[in-house]
Order: C-alpha cells, then structure tokens, then sequence
C-alpha cells in the first residue's frame, strides 16, 4: 500500500486525526495528506473531473557497432538494434489500481513489442491529461514512435504534465532527477536498479523482465506523489475548470472549490480578486476584473497614448 491510499484509508477509518496525526502515521507531509484528503472528497470526486494518466515505459537500450568510446558519431547502418518497449505501467489519479504489461524473453531479445503496445494506447486515447517525469521529452516521443511502428493511429488529443519541466521552471534544484526531487521534498523513492538488470531483460530473462515491470509499477506511485507534491507550483498547469461542468469559481490547478479569496491579482491589463486553493496551495484569480470604470478608462488612455 502506497502513501496515498494509506491516507484515504486513514481518512475512511478514522475521520477524525488531523492532517498533521495523519501525516506522521503514514511518514509523509502535511502537505500531502491535506491534498490527497481534501481532492479525494466525495464533493471533488463527483464531479465530472478530467481523466489524469500517470504513466511511465522502460525501453530496452540499442545494440551498434562502435570503434570507440567517446565522441562518437555512429552511422546509421550501425545500428544493429532498436529501442523497443519493455514494460509499460499506469494509473488513474487517486485511483489504487495499477495497470501494466511487459513483453515476453524471446519479444525482448528481438525488439518486438506489438503484445504490449496497444494496451498503453488505449489509454493515451482514453486520457485528458497525462503526468509523467521528463514524459514529453522521452515517454511520450517514445511511445508515439512504437505506436506508429506497430501500425497504430495517433491517439486523441491530451494534455502533458512534465513534473520535470515544471520543477526546472520554479524550483533552483541541485538536481532534477525524479529520485533527488522526492528525497528533499520527504516522498516515497524509486526502487533501486543497476544497468545489469536491463542486460539480462534485453537477453531474455523472465525474471528479469518481471523485476523491471516491478520497477516500472513503482515508477508511478512515486510520480503520482511528486506531482501532487509540486501542482500547487505549476502555474502553467492545464486548467481543470475547462473539464468540470460547475457554475462555482474553482481551483485551475485541482478543481477544488474551497478557496480563500484575499488580495489582488495583477497582470500587465488588469487587476483581479486573488484566491488561495485550501486543497492543494495554488494561487489564482477571478474571471472577471475588479477594475473599475474610470480604472479601466485610465488604463486605455495610458496605452494609446
């Protein structure tokens, strides 16, 4: 059991411990377990709320022929074998269930993964969103290729959330790396693994292959708690009130609609109410400006003059 559905076990059973007695019991943030409590809601979860993938591949690595070790510009009729996927793993946010799938030994030795391809497919389709660490640079442009390869049309459109991307943006890290970002910020840690554990998977090792699938399960249990660790930081985060059907101001970044209103919001155009999320920490403002006529007037005159 992970640290997220130890909380809502905890909430369930015990109502009434604090996010703090909480937090301690499970051995994670206060911050976490006030998210994880406050999103996972009855009032939240009705709601028509977009559908959130946290996915995560692990692909086997390419076979050339090099005459060196550094600097190498190795032609093309070089390679001898492709990347292919190994295992893929997913979930739902909030959701406990685990969704995955690897290829066999002899599919591994030969780069083939047409067994496992259209499962992550259907998914991709069937999401609005989809989180993942570095997943728009590497998960996303690697998968889109095994797809096309395997004969397979794009799947609809979503929207990526790259906890890397955001984390680069706001945070003055040491180190971007998903292990590094969760061991300051007190989460859960990916599972250790050395190089060898792909060589024997890419020789046909089934145990291998389950160990890796195992690895690559974990992957998203860990990316699910940074990204919900780091939303309140991401202010390009795509807005969810776009995706719920409600007539209340909610939070863009959790759709939450316990809000704090206090202070202003200021643009280079505008002025408008600012509110703090009380589920997730994000800061955001209200639709309309508080400006007033004359405010408005004086602001127009300044421009065209």
């Amino acid at each position: 059991m992970n640290k997220t559905e130890k909380i809502l076990e905890l909430s369930k059973t015990n109502p009434a411990l604090s996010n703090r007695q909480i937090a301690e019991e499970v051995g994670c943030t206060r911050r976490l377990a006030r998210m994880v409590r406050n999103e996972y809601s009855p009032e939240v979860t009705a709601k028509k709320a977009p559908k959130i993938l946290i996915f995560d591949i692990e692909t086997a690595p390419m076979e050339v022929f090099v005459w060196g070790l550094y600097k190498q510009q190795i032609p093309i009729q070089n390679v001898i074998k492709d990347f292919s996927l190994l295992s893929w793993s997913a979930k739902w946010l909030f959701d406990p269930t685990i969704m995955s799938a690897k290829v066999t030994g002899w599919e591994a030795k030969n780069r083939e993964d047409s067994s496992i391809i259209e499962g992550l497919w259907k998914l991709l389709d069937e999401a609005d969103m989809v989180v993942g660490h570095n997943v728009a640079k590497f998960d996303v442009r690697k998968s889109n290729l095994r797809f096309h390869i395997n004969g397979l049309r794009p799947p609809m459109p979503y929207r990526i959330i790259d906890t890397m991307k955001h984390s680069m943006r706001v945070f003055g890290s040491s180190s971007y790396k998903m292990d590094y970002l969760n061991k300051i910020f007190g989460l859960n840690m990916k599972k250790n693994t050395t190089y060898d554990l792909w060589v024997r998977c890419v020789n046909g090792d089934e145990s291998a292959l389950s160990e890796m699938l195992r690895y690559n399960e974990f992957d998203v249990v860990v990316t699910e708690e940074l990204y919900l660790d780091m939303r309140c930081w991401m202010k390009s985060h795509p807005n969810l009130a776009l995706y719920i059907d409600t007539d209340e101001t909610i939070c863009t970044n959790c759709g939450n609609e316990h809000l704090t209103w206090d202070g202003s919001y200021y643009t280079p155009a505008g002025r408008y109410k600012a509110f703090r999320c009380n589920s997730c920490g994000a800061i955001g403002r209200s639709r309309i400006s508080s400006l007033t006529k004359e405010e408005r007037a004086k602001l127009l005159l300044s421009i065209a003059s």
